[in-house]
């Protein structure tokens, strides 16, 4: 819900000054889900930051005057964006839910069978979405995360003990509030939500000491605490930056300069017109594409997108990211009608900068992610002509980094785990009394009641009162007593912006 309203000359002071200056001044709460994190655009913000409230309309129309009618004209056209992506999410009937929870939770009990025999089925799931109840875990298996901490007992407890290097922990100290800094379990600083992300990127610094520590990582590990523990998002995060994208957050950046020249090939055959348009301008890849990649499209997607789309990116590899780049830079360069609005680099950069929402709505992209034909083929080809391009004119790579894994399959393929490593190991096992009676509990109260007839008639003793094993169902269990919930009492923003390059 956006609530706003337009004040005209109030008479009300501010401070010393009065606002009867203003103008059409504009005041205006936005109210939204706490599952949008990444919801507000940067650029709003800039708008907001750039309109100076203590200027009269008349002051705002001078000639020559950089002021700010187009900043409200840019600011009202983003609350009507806003509003659309509040209802962008997809509406799931609770029983179409369900139904999918428990085909979910019939392939994380078979992982094997499903990957060898059904990965096609399990990759149409994935494009249907991860029910939210069972998305930390199927994440966690699809990645191999699941096989590398079973493999790895007590490594992220190891890691996590040690101080870490000073260097690496001091930047991601500094970068902790940056991380969807409206979420509440990133909102207050140096709650549990920070000290989860600290703990996670420092255990890779020690895991990874040659790689360090890259900016970009942060939200990547954020996204996954947010649906995870701490030693499963380290896991996953591994699988990530190892699997899915080596190289990329190294030293020099030039696993993503790779794929920012094969995004750019793919262009010429998706869509020649936004190709023919950036080579015109010269706009290398790079400028646009390294934080969409390097965040696997987390701060720049509403939040019903991401998810969506690190389902199948997790599920079939780095060929739904490129799907996605592709998609997005057809949808706003891929007719001379929409390159009417920018005749120039700089205009491209900003309408690259601040893509249409309608073109990142859930339905559509996912619909158009599907739909677009760009296999693991067509990227490994690319990249081989990207690779003897580079060698001829930079030489060989500094960093050398390992293959690509393209998807779940192909992890399992490459390193078969063992039943034992895919056994599902829930964190708390309660028996219940309800519960019925196993085989070998039933086995056992034979032997102890094989006594005759006779002998259980001579050893009948009077009833006795027993403890009632339940909690009135008015009481609160004692076990809960200690346990309360704290909400966040502070929210963090900052105007600061990130640098990945």
């Amino acid at each position: 819900m956006i609530v706003f309203w337009v004040l005209n000359g109030a008479a009300d002071n501010f401070g010393s000054r009065s606002m009867c200056r203003c103008g059409p001044w504009i005041l205006f709460l936005v109210i939204g889900p706490t599952q949008y994190p990444t919801l507000c655009s940067s650029s709003a913000l800039l708008y907001i930051a750039d309109f100076d409230p203590m200027v009269t309309l008349e002051e705002l129309s001078e000639p020559g005057r950089s002021g700010s009618l187009p900043v409200i004209r840019h600011l009202f056209a983003y609350i009507c964006d806003f509003v659309s992506h509040l209802n962008s999410a997809e509406e799931i009937p609770i029983e179409v839910l369900r139904q999918r929870e428990a085909k979910w939770l019939e392939m994380l009990n078979s992982w094997d069978k499903w990957m060898a025999k059904k990965h096609k089925k399990m990759k149409e799931r994935c494009q249907k979405g991860v029910p939210p109840s069972l998305r930390g875990r199927a994440w966690l298996y699809l990645t191999g995360g699941k096989v590398r901490r079973e493999q790895n007992q007590g490594k992220f407890q190891e890691l996590d003990n040690q101080p870490g290097d000073p260097k690496w922990v001091d930047i991601i100290e500094r970068d902790l509030h940056r991380q969807f800094p409206f979420h509440e379990m990133f909102a207050a600083r140096g709650g549990h939500g920070q000290q989860d992300l600290l703990r996670v990127l420092k255990a890779y610094t020690l895991h990874r000491p040659e790689e360090g520590y890259c900016q970009a990582q942060a939200p990547i590990a954020a996204v996954l605490l947010m649906h995870m523990p701490a030693e499963d998002a380290f896991w996953v995060l591994v699988q990530i930056c190892e699997k899915y994208l080596p190289g990329y957050y190294s030293a020099g950046l030039e696993a993503i300069q790779l794929d920012g020249e094969i995004l750019y090939a793919l262009l010429r055959r998706v869509s020649p017109v936004a190709h023919r348009h950036l080579k015109k301008h010269k706009l290398e890849p790079i400028l646009y594409m390294t934080e969409w990649f390097m965040c696997a499209f987390s701060r720049t997607l509403p939040w019903a997108s991401v998810l969506r789309v690190w389902d199948m990116f997790l599920c079939e590899g780095v060929k739904i990211i490129f799907r996605v780049g592709l998609v997005l830079l057809k949808s706003m360069l891929g007719s001379q009608e929409k390159l009417k609005a920018c005749q120039g680099l700089y205009e491209t950069m900003e309408l690259l900068r601040a893509i249409r929402p309608q073109y990142m709505e859930e339905a559509f992209l996912v619909e158009e992610i599907i739909e677009l034909m760009v296999s693991e083929k067509d990227i490994e080809k690319e990249h081989h002509a990207q690779l003897r391009h580079w060698k001829e004119t930079h030489g060989d790579l500094h960093c050398k980094s390992p293959p690509r894994v393209h998807g779940a399959k192909a992890i399992m393929a490459a390193e078969p785990p063992s039943r034992q490593d895919l056994r599902q190991r829930p964190t708390f096992i309660v028996e219940s009394p309800l519960a019925p009676q196993t085989d070998r509990v039933r086995a056992e109260a034979s032997k102890e009641n094989g006594k005759s007839k006779a002998e259980q008639q001579k050893t009948i003793k009077p009833p006795q009162e027993t403890a009632n094993p339940y909690f009135p169902p008015g009481d609160p269990s004692p076990f809960l007593n200690h346990m309360t919930v704290k909400a966040s009492k502070e929210s963090l923003s900052s105007a600061e912006h990130d640098t990945y390059l």
